[in-house]
């Protein structure tokens, strides 16, 4: 069992940092004011250096402790969860069956990682991890700059336009759809376009479709998870995992 003295440093600080940080987020990504959506781009911005930062400290100052393995992971779930589960409930076009299937993969892949150390091995992770890593990331940066960058009337506006598109029978992608073909004719058929103009109207599908294929990604990295440590899911192995924990 560590001690106080050992888990108590600085790159343990910044990642606690970033989960105490997160209510602060939520809080400011829920404000239509513009000041607020600043302060939720530039908090998860700074949440998101710590991550480099405290695994770059740890090694350089040899503070590695058990504490900060487990936290480290459970922190940039908490993020990058929170973020998508706060906009389901923010952003109209962003869909519950994507969050799920987000948090499914992060619980799926927390299952086997459990797994693996009751097997005494470790997870084969996969370049498709950091491919899901990078598009999760994006579309997170890439909704909120368009949060900071729409005024919050323009924000309820797409969500009404939304809204009332499910009630008059059309699914998410059709709307979306609908709403970055009028933007390519808008573009065609308008001069002396503003900077204003383009994000007012990107902000209508920019976000649903970043969120998409953020999703397909997820659950392709989710999939390739699997197939690369079947054997974890071996019904011998689950079976002296079962054994092992309950003779223990």
């Amino acid at each position: 069992m560590e001690d106080w003295k050992t888990i108590a440093n600085i790159p343990n600080l910044l990642t606690t940092l970033r989960v105490v940080a997160l209510p602060f987020f939520i809080f400011a990504l829920f404000q239509k004011e513009w000041g607020y959506q600043i302060f939720a781009f530039v908090l998860f911005a700074l949440a998101s250096l710590t991550d480099l930062v405290d695994g770059y400290l740890a090694r350089k100052w040899n503070q590695q402790t058990e504490f900060g393995k487990f936290l480290d992971p459970l922190a940039d779930k908490f993020l990058v969860i929170g973020c998508f589960v706060t906009f389901l409930f923010i952003h109209e076009p962003i869909e519950v069956w994507m969050v799920i299937l987000i948090v499914s993969r992060d619980m799926l892949i927390t299952c086997l990682r459990y797994i693996a150390v009751r097997s005494g091995t470790s997870l084969r992770t996969t370049m498709m991890g950091k491919v899901k890593t990078a598009f999760q990331m994006g579309a997170i940066l890439t909704i909120l700059v368009i949060f900071m960058l729409i005024s919050g009337k323009r924000r309820a506006m797409i969500n009404d336009t939304y809204a009332m598109g499910k009630l008059a029978g059309y699914s998410t992608y059709e709307i979306a759809s609908n709403n970055a073909l009028e933007f390519y004719r808008f573009l065609k058929t308008t001069d002396n376009i503003t900077l204003k103009d383009i994000f007012d109207s990107i902000a209508s599908f920019v976000p649903y479709f970043g969120m998409l294929f953020t999703t397909f990604i997820t659950v392709i990295s989710g999939l390739r998870y699997l197939v690369t440590n079947y054997r974890l899911l071996s019904i011998q192995n689950l079976k002296r995992i079962f054994y092992d924990r309950f003779n223990n």
